[in-house]
């Protein structure tokens, strides 16, 4: 009988293993498969940012709010680490295009907070210091709002407030001249305000505003916040 063929099965009839070949090999691992079907890839860390690229971000983000000043946007990428070569770079480039502009920002906060909150030169003078516009920019913006217009935005004040003040003529008289110094209207301005509100007002207010001295007042006062600054 010719020679059988060697089985090669793996039931009964297989072939006993090789000495010291005990286990099948291992098998390659395959990666953990997602939904997909498809093997995770290690993610690897992003690279970082150009510092200019951020800094251009965050100046973005700060005038989406509302207009900034040069200032207030040097502040706000120094808080988040930016250097300064950087930071002037960006902002240099920002004015050339016009996205920066003091000038304008300057008339424009003056124009709205004077219509919107009554205030007067000098409040606003320290709102745009405060700000970094410089001084030049600041008095140049300032000088739109002439004299007149302050005394009648004044009058305004005095009279709206007076429709709801309470108390004895005097005190009346204090309050208002104080509301107005803390809008930052001169003494002469305010006194002169309050007491031509006060005459129109009713008979007894229009006595007391008679005995009123609006000039002596005024230059009293004028003394008194001199003398204070100089003591600070």
């Amino acid at each position: 009988m010719a020679g059988r063929r060697a089985r090669t099965g793996r039931g009964w009839d297989a072939s006993p293993p090789r000495t010291g070949d005990t286990t099948d090999p291992p098998r390659p691992r395959r990666g953990r498969r997602g939904g997909s079907g498809e093997a995770d890839a290690v993610e690897s860390p992003a690279p970082p940012r150009d510092e200019s690229e951020v800094a251009r971000e965050i100046c973005l983000r700060q005038l989406a709010v509302r207009p900034r000043t040069r200032a207030e946007l040097a502040g706000a990428l120094a808080k988040r680490g930016i250097s300064e070569e950087v930071s002037a770079e960006v902002l240099d480039r920002y004015d050339e295009v016009g996205i920066i502009d003091d000038a304008a920002f300057a008339r424009a906060w003056v124009s709205s907070r004077h219509a919107g909150r009554g205030l007067a030169r000098r409040a606003l003078a320290n709102e745009l210091r405060r700000k970094g516009v410089d001084g030049e920019v600041a008095t140049e913006a300032l000088g739109e709002l002439d004299e007149e217009t302050e005394a009648d935005t004044a009058r305004s004040l005095v009279e709206r407030k007076l429709r709801t003040a309470r108390g004895e003529p005097d005190a009346v008289f204090r309050r208002l001249v104080g509301m107005l110094a803390r809008k930052g209207y001169p003494p002469g301005v305010a006194i002169r305000a309050v007491k031509d509100a006060l005459a129109a007002q009713s008979a007894e207010a229009a006595e007391f505003a008679e005995q009123i001295d609006a000039d002596a007042l005024a230059d009293a006062e004028g003394e008194l916040e001199r003398d204070n600054r100089a003591v600070e």
